[in-house]
Order: C-alpha cells, then structure tokens, then sequence
C-alpha cells in the first residue's frame, strides 16, 4: 500500500483508528512531529507507517483498530 496515494480524509480517518491502539505519550508523539515537522499530512502518514510496521496492514483492515468504530459527521 502507498500510503501517498490516500487522500487527506482517508489518512485522518486511518490515522484517528491507529493513535487509539497506539501509546500517545509524549515521546512516541514527539517521534511522528520529528519526521514531519509542520505537514500535517505527513505525520498522519507517520503514524500509519508506525502500525503498519507493528501490525502488517491498515489500521482500517489489521490488528486491534480494526474494530475502532469511528463516528463520523
């Protein structure tokens, strides 16, 4: 998966599905703001890329946020 070709809802809603499962402390935080310093769009892919690594697919299809139920306006 090429996480460039998601468009920006898609990498907020994957990314949204991955913080929840993930540690949000503020070193694991401070890593996602270190590789995409002000571009929002790439720290969601950040994030992404950290649980694909850890749990091999999409946080929206593998792992434990895939049953992350998101609310959506």
């Amino acid at each position: 998966m090429n996480l460039a070709d998601l468009d920006l809802r898609r990498l907020q809603q994957e990314a949204a599905r991955a913080l929840t499962v993930i540690s949000a402390a503020n070193n694991d935080i401070y890593k996602y703001n270190v590789q995409a310093h002000h571009d929002s769009q790439r720290w969601y892919r950040a994030v992404i890329q950290d649980y694909i690594d850890r749990y091999g697919g999409l946080p929206s299809e593998v792992g434990p946020a895939s049953e992350v139920g998101l609310r959506l306006p």
